[in-house]
């Protein structure tokens, strides 16, 4: 039996007084792709970040990454690898305004190859090739040398993109990846993240502000409260009952701005809205 990508077994994180994550178990195994929603403070980020390896506080439980027991300290040549292995999809984006559209794409590489040379932005022309090939992928192959201080916010969200899949990753974690685009371009976005990692075989756990997104994003979908999972279903099973239960009280102060026209997805005017799957 293949060993999940990741796994949790009464996994706690707590900062102080303040409980993140309580008593989470979880079983990720390869290729999934997973939405995480919740009300804010419900331990959403918490969660990607501790599954990165970056989270701070006392953490109490089992927790296994990539084949690696977290709660071990791992070694500085151990650490390289697994941020090597693990894809970050940040709101920020991260990119470098004054490089090339190719440039920022060839970042994801660096760990592949360390030498002076990469740093002064020559790589071997293979990965140059490759570096191309997911441009024309993401539908950005006329902007390779175009800065990227001079595109639009859905094209730069795409070369954030790029450079994820040029980092190889065996998992991605990406919060909120849309959250600054306007509702067509994150649904191209959405629809493209999801398509590349199922493509490549790639885990990808994404937490989604707005759940008329989810079809696009995630096949499985876990609900977050105050740190607990409240559910942990597939897609399609997703129902206003799950959704009342973990925005109860709250949902009124985090409607989501918009629902865009998703097939099989509606969501209600109302000023408690509640998505709704319809078959």
């Amino acid at each position: 039996m293949t060993a999940p990508v990741i796994m949790l077994r009464n996994l706690s994180l707590q900062i102080g007084d303040t409980v993140l994550l309580d008593s989470v178990d979880l079983n990720v195994t390869a290729g999934e792709r997973i939405g995480i929603i919740g009300p804010n403070g419900a331990g959403k980020s918490s969660l990607l970040r501790l599954l990165g390896g970056t989270a701070t506080g006392r953490v109490t439980g089992d927790i296994s990454v990539l084949d690696r027991d977290l709660r071990q300290r791992l070694s500085r040549r151990e650490q390289r690898t697994f941020h090597s292995e693990v894809g970050k999809v940040f709101q920020s984006l991260q990119l470098v305004p004054r490089l090339s559209t190719l440039d920022n794409v060839m970042i994801g590489a660096l760990a592949r190859h360390r030498s002076p040379l990469s740093w002064a932005r020559l790589f071997p022309v293979a990965e140059l090739d490759v570096a191309q090939q997911i441009l024309r992928k993401v539908g950005l192959e006329t902007f390779a040398t175009v800065r990227t201080d001079c595109l639009s916010g859905g094209q730069r969200q795409k070369v954030a993109l790029a450079r994820l899949l040029m980092q190889r990753p065996r998992l991605i974690l990406a919060d909120e990846p849309t959250a600054a685009l306007d509702p067509t371009a994150a649904a191209e976005m959405a629809a493209l993240l999801a398509s590349c990692a199922r493509d490549a075989g790639i885990v990808m756990l994404t937490v989604v502000h707005e759940p008329a997104l989810l079809p696009l994003l995630a096949e499985r979908v876990i609900g977050l409260r105050q740190g607990r999972i409240v559910f942990d279903v597939p897609t399609p099973a997703v129902t206003a009952p799950h959704l009342a239960a973990l925005y109860q009280g709250i949902l009124h102060r985090e409607t989501p701005r918009y629902a865009p026209p998703y097939p099989n997805l509606a969501l209600t005017s109302s000023s408690d809205a509640i998505l709704k799957v319809e078959s």
